[in-house]
């Protein structure tokens, strides 16, 4: 296991026993087994740590439900997959997930700030584009209130997973959200969110990267994995992004390629939505 995966997954252990502000860099390098030199090479500081504990997370969580709005053919079965990825996903991560909202609560680090609203704003628009796929011009006028009750659905509802342990059946979960989504977006009326509001909340996210800073990452990554079919696919993206020879066919086969790799999810997502502008 690479070192500094190895010092993530433990201490997001410590910090969903103990907490982010009651662990120290001694506990975390204590329970890997390293010193604190090792840690020191891997990450400058613990807050450093807490950053490429979200990154790691958030880019996975975003690229995955990006694809499968993307790749899902059946308008009908779209909303209820959509939920109920986002709630296993919740369920599978709870620990890094309390974590956050702790984080998020007392963080003033700017960094923190700017880097989750990145996140959100890149969620926001792959839920935007599922509501316009789904309702047309039905929305016209709400589709921005449509996404917002979206994420107060995922937002509430995580709670149950989060402070509560309680036995969920997240298929029953799924379709009730379904039927209360599909009630609010053909029967909202009076819609808030303005274009003018929307404007103004935007910022460039993660997902607007240019073309040098894919090429940044697309290097990172080939370094970081060894020769595999995964490695090979990087190599002619790289090159298509260079100088664009390959049929849209062919690139979405090397995309599909390496989706799944750990490494490769956030820019899978990236190459996507670069390819697809």
């Amino acid at each position: 296991m690479i070192k500094k995966q190895l010092i993530m997954e433990k201490a997001l252990e410590l910090f969903a026993e103990k907490g982010f502000e009651s662990t120290s860099v001694q506990q975390i390098t204590e329970h890997c087994g390293i010193s604190k030199g090792a840690f020191y090479l891997s990450f400058k500081s613990k807050d450093e740590l807490i950053l490429a504990l979200i990154d790691y997370f958030m880019m996975k969580f975003v690229s995955d439900i990006d694809y499968l709005v993307n790749n899902t053919k059946n308008d009908d079965d779209l909303l209820q997959k959509f939920y109920y990825t986002i709630f296993d996903s919740f369920r599978q991560h709870s620990d890094f997930a309390k974590i956050l909202i702790k984080e998020q609560m007392r963080s003033f680090n700017e960094e923190f700030i700017i880097k989750m609203r990145a996140y959100d704003l890149s969620m926001d628009e792959v839920i935007l584009s599922m509501v316009e796929r789904l309702y047309g011009d039905e929305v016209k006028q709400t589709k921005h209130d449509v996404m917002y009750c979206i994420k107060g659905f995922m937002k509430t509802y995580s709670e149950l997973f989060l402070f509560y342990d309680l036995p969920l059946d997240l298929d029953l979960l799924a379709r009730s959200l379904v039927e209360k989504t599909n009630v609010l977006a053909r029967h909202i009326t009076v819609p808030f969110i303005t274009t003018e509001l929307v404007q103004m909340r935007q910022q460039p996210t993660n997902g607007e990267a240019t073309k040098n800073q894919i090429l940044e990452i697309i290097e990172k990554n080939i370094n970081e994995i060894e020769e595999s079919i995964e490695k090979e696919s990087l190599l002619l993206l790289k090159q298509q992004l260079i100088e664009p020879t390959l049929s849209p066919a062919l690139v979405n086969g090397l995309l599909e390629n390496i989706r799944s790799h750990p490494h490769c999810k956030w820019i899978s997502y990236l190459l996507r939505n670069y390819f697809k502008s």
